[in-house]
């Protein structure tokens, strides 16, 4: 695996996972003992500590943790200090400016249920997001957009989205690997993707429970819309809950239910991504609730790709 990440990386093409502290991947990504301290396996360490055996094997990483927070130059910091120069980070962007209306999570608290005034403020992404990063931007390799799905009360159609999201990357800063990621199946029609397209800014294929399936938005006309960047992310099985997967699958330490559409959609991306060439950037993340175990999955998608070394490279 180490060896098949380096050389696609180096051909332009990234392909880890969504985030990385799964204890469940000991004995096949980290070592136990590593992270074992007076003589039991120590939960603080291994999540403080195993980035940086994480980024031994792989380029990239989906940091999900900067979608609860604004991230901070401390965080960001420890992350960086964690890798080696050539590693890359996708990072979510913060939900504040993503969440049209808060949800009845109780991490929302009074706000839940309720409008959320920063929706699309393109001033305070730019200050609270990109500040921060700043000092990190050689380390990042897109940024995350990821809208939850939109209810008929948010929005009564896809165009009405898409007008909004134009407004927004209007006013952002030039310069930044900008992704986009929605969950609303009909939303993926030529004013959105025109939109995209107008900013430079790439659609994030995703396997979602309420979305088509990865291969089917790989075929819809104009989806590819930034030549110098492609950005996919295998979360779920379309038709499969978030909590369902959770409970089917956890800890993740072994493939349960194997997706051979996705494998297929992610061997195609990889194949996709080297004939670009290395000029342009490929950004492919998988998550544990896919499969079980989103290592193994990358396996089988590296596998299914064929001859992803580069014969001009030894």
């Amino acid at each position: 695996m180490k060896a098949a990440a380096e050389s696609l990386a180096k051909q332009g093409v990234f392909i880890g996972t969504s985030s990385w502290k799964y204890p469940g991947w000991q004995g096949q990504l980290y070592e136990h003992d590593r992270y074992v301290w007076r003589g039991k396996f120590s939960k603080t360490r291994f999540e403080q500590l195993c980035l940086t055996e994480y980024s031994e094997v792989f380029k990239t990483v989906c940091v999900d943790a900067a979608y609860y927070k604004f991230p901070d130059s401390r965080y960001l910091d420890l992350l960086a200090n964690g890798v080696p120069n050539d590693f890359l980070f996708g990072l979510k962007v913060t939900d504040e400016i993503t969440i049209k209306r808060f949800s009845n999570l109780p991490r929302f608290g009074l706000r839940a249920g309720t409008p959320n005034e920063n929706f699309l403020n393109a001033d305070l992404f730019e200050s609270a997001f990109l500040g921060p990063c700043e000092a990190f931007k050689q380390k990042i390799g897109v940024l995350l957009l990821e809208f939850s799905k939109f209810h008929y009360r948010d929005y009564e159609s896809g165009r009405a989205f898409a007008a909004d999201l134009d407004l927004f990357l209007s006013q952002l800063p030039r310069g930044w690997p900008y992704a986009v990621e929605i969950r609303n199946r009909l939303f993926l029609h030529k004013d959105y993707f025109a939109v995209l397209n107008r900013h430079n800014v790439a659609h994030v294929i995703n396997s979602w429970a309420d979305m088509p399936p990865a291969d089917e938005q790989m075929a819809l006309e104009g989806s590819r819309t930034n030549p110098e960047l492609c950005a996919a992310r295998f979360l779920l099985k379309p038709g499969r809950g978030y909590e369902e997967s959770v409970k089917l699958f956890a800890p993740y330490d072994a493939i349960k239910d194997p997706n051979p559409s996705a494998r297929a959609a992610g061997a195609a991306l990889i194949r996709k991504g080297i004939a670009a060439g290395p000029q342009g950037k490929t950004f492919i993340f998988v998550n544990n609730r896919l499969e079980g175990n989103a290592l193994n999955t990358i396996a089988a998608m590296i596998e299914q790709a064929g001859d992803y070394l580069n014969p001009n490279s030894e």
